[in-house]
């Protein structure tokens, strides 16, 4: 566990995997039907790392994955009249709406209004926004909940949970970056925290670089973070709120949360202690939602909890769709993903 004097690490479990259980989407019910009160399941509309930036109309990723900034936000809109059309009831974007380009061209509040206004701030559902580090990059904390209408109260925390009381549904989101570098301030603990976690986990001068690193290891890197204890307890309590209420829940992030559905310096820098949690709770957890590592991953644990993380809109082909609508049937136990583009479809069942 994260400790106020250093950090302590839980041995990572073995997982046995499950075979893929994906499949095309079985047929929903129509817009026509749900106007009608005959919808029997939550749609979601689902995107991840648009990333944008007006700095340019295209660049590369540090590796030289090809990124098409302009073609994002035109990604974006599209997504956006995709989930109308649909009649997606909420709206959930996985983080890193914003690239780092545009703090680097001073064009941070540019990037963030024309983002916003042109696309989500369309919707008059709710949409629920998950921190991003390129999101952390550009705005402190306080001003990046501000933005992104992150009820944050005093102490400017970026997790929340939104519930569907009609629906039996929970959506907690998480602070990937709660224990982390980035969004906190010289002389902060949990900043003081993370510095000693990186120190001790990671020899290179430059701490965004994985270099010697094997395996698992990889996941401590500046861009990622993790999650205190206080927000795992937090959690916890959520969990057991929705257990009274007789909901299920998915919990959502940009950082991502199982080894086996991503590289690992994609990874929660305590993944097994946020899976400890969930796997402890899975009569509740039916689900994790993930960006972060822009090419999108699955797995089941061997509890049951389905992982499933989101292509990056930003490094679609210019033209390619990247968004899901995402059908949580209550009464049926099952999820159902109808993908767009590089958005893999699936269906997904749960207890």
């Amino acid at each position: 566990m994260y400790r106020s004097g250093g950090c302590l690490f839980r041995t990572t479990k073995n997982f046995k995997m499950n075979n893929n259980p994906r499949s095309k989407p079985a047929a929903t019910t129509t817009a026509a039907d749900a106007r009608m009160g005959k919808r029997a399941f939550t749609r979601i509309g689902l995107l991840s790392d648009i990333q944008w930036s007006p700095h340019a109309e295209t660049g590369q990723s540090f590796h030289g994955t090809p990124r098409f900034y302009v073609d994002a936000l035109e990604k974006a809109k599209r997504a956006v009249e995709s989930f109308k059309s649909a009649e997606c009831e909420i709206v959930l974007h996985l983080g890193d709406i914003v690239d780092y380009h545009a703090g680097l061209h001073d064009r941070t509040e540019e990037a963030f209004e024309r983002i916003l206004d042109e696309t989500l701030h369309r919707l008059d559902v709710p949409v629920l926004h998950c921190i991003g580090n390129h999101c952390l990059y550009n705005l402190e904390r306080e001003k990046l909940n501000a933005r992104l209408g992150i009820d944050a109260r005093e102490d400017h925390r970026s997790y929340f949970v939104h519930r569907v009381a009609d629906r039996k549904l929970a959506i907690a989101v998480l602070d990937g970056y709660d224990v982390s570098i980035l969004g906190t301030s010289e002389g902060e603990p949990k900043r003081a925290l993370a510095e000693k976690i990186l120190s001790e986990n990671n020899p290179n001068e430059e701490k965004n670089s994985n270099k010697g690193l094997e395996g698992l290891q990889k996941r401590f890197v500046k861009f990622g973070g993790g999650v205190s204890d206080e927000q795992l307890r937090w959690l916890e309590r959520e969990i057991a709120e929705s257990r009274r209420r007789q909901e299920k829940m998915i919990v959502a992030s940009h950082v991502c949360f199982h080894p086996r559905t991503c590289v690992p310096t994609c990874l929660f820098w305590n993944y097994d202690e946020v899976l400890a949690v969930l796997q402890s709770n899975a009569d509740v957890v039916v689900m994790t939602l993930a960006g972060h590592a822009h090419r999108g991953g699955y797995c089941q644990d061997e509890f049951g909890i389905h992982h499933l993380v989101a292509a990056a809109i930003l490094e679609c082909e210019i033209g390619e769709a990247c968004h899901a609508h995402v059908d949580v049937h209550h009464d049926q136990g099952k999820i159902v993903v109808r993908g767009f583009g590089r958005f893999e479809p699936g269906e997904y069942t749960y207890r």
